[in-house]
């Protein structure tokens, strides 16, 4: 299904601040810098999994653009498809949760040099030469009509030379109200394009405008099917089922769907959360490790429940384990390994 070349990933590198520790958004008058993005996270997680990736991004051209470009490249991403252009970097706040108060985010993205960006920026022919597959995600289309076009645009490039699409749906509705959006269509479009989706009951519903139920295997299936049936090009569905007990107690399953069958993991419990951001693009990484290195689903459903349950333990927004670290995490046991 996915190639041995490079793993492209397209979207916006942002800058994280948070407050230390558990505190409120500005209790103590000092925020914690993290630099992310969901498909730089998949770049970084692929990479450290040792996967080559490129990044394809738009970033200011002034030291904190240059920042996010270091940071891509410190985990061995190729950063030359990442262009500078005038404005800003993407910015988003995170109040991080604790016991019975969920965490939330406040995005300051509007105006960024990405979401301003030009499809004519990326010559798509030349990013994708050598590639085997192109990483999108459904926040890109959320931006704004600019940055929707330049997802339509880099999907129908892949298409046009063979190149595997996989797409995130990552729907998020704070960003799509911004702007007088159709998110169904355009996001219909983007998925109709990909081979991969990562995406749950939940977000074939937006797709499809119709109610599907994700208690239990049997009614996840019955929306894969529909969403198998809708989109043709579709050969994998991979989704997580989270029960939330907590801010610091989640449990997480697996699932891989594929047209003519499906492997669904166990639940595992993820308890003592630091960081809980960035742990569908962990699962992402891990389902794309899985698909090239064995091209066997139901190890692929493994290895991205593996990474998403070890992205909690870890403090920013990227996974940095590599495959030692999964096999750890399913040989199991907790000492100090020496």
């Amino acid at each position: 299904m996915i190639g041995a070349g490079r793993i492209v990933c397209f979207g916006e590198l942002l800058l994280r601040l948070s407050p230390p520790g558990r505190e409120l958004l500005f209790q103590g008058g000092s925020l914690d810098a993290n630099f992310g993005g969901a498909e730089a996270n998949v770049a970084i997680g692929l990479s450290r999994l040792g996967h080559r990736t490129a990044m394809v991004s738009a970033v200011p051209s002034h030291a904190v653009g240059q920042g996010a470009v270091d940071h891509v490249r410190r985990h061995g991403v190729d950063a030359s498809g990442i262009v500078r252009t005038p404005g800003r970097l993407g910015l988003y706040f995170l109040t991080p949760g604790a016991s019975l108060r969920a965490s939330s985010i406040v995005y300051d993205r509007a105006g960024s040099s990405f979401a301003e960006a030009d499809a004519s920026l990326f010559d798509w022919p030349t990013l994708l030469d050598g590639a085997s597959l192109l990483h999108l995600s459904g926040i890109t289309p959320a931006l704004g009509q600019r940055s929707a076009d330049m997802a339509i645009a880099a999907a129908r490039a892949a298409r046009a030379v063979g190149v595997a699409v996989s797409f995130d749906g990552n729907y998020r509705p704070s960003l799509w109200q911004m702007w007088d959006s159709d998110p169904r269509a355009i996001l219909s479009e983007l998925v109709g394009m990909a081979d991969i989706l990562f995406g749950n009951h939940r977000d074939v519903a937006l797709l499809l405008d119709r109610p599907f139920d994700g208690d239990g295997p049997d009614r996840r299936r019955h929306a894969a099917e529909a969403a198998f049936e809708a989109f043709p090009s579709l050969k994998l569905i991979a989704s997580t089922a989270r029960h939330v007990v907590d801010a610091d107690h989640h449990r997480l399953a697996a699932r891989i769907d594929l047209r003519d069958g499906a492997h669904q993991t166990d639940e595992v419990a993820v308890t003592g959360i630091v960081d809980r951001i960035g742990g569908g693009d962990a699962f992402a990484s891990g389902v794309l490790h899985g698909l090239i290195a064995t091209g066997d689903p139901a190890e692929a459903a493994r290895a991205g429940l593996a990474l998403a349950a070890l992205k909690h333990s870890l403090p920013g927004d990227a996974s940095l384990f590599g495959t030692a670290d999964i096999d750890a995490f399913w040989d199991g046991g907790l000492d100090v390994r020496r």
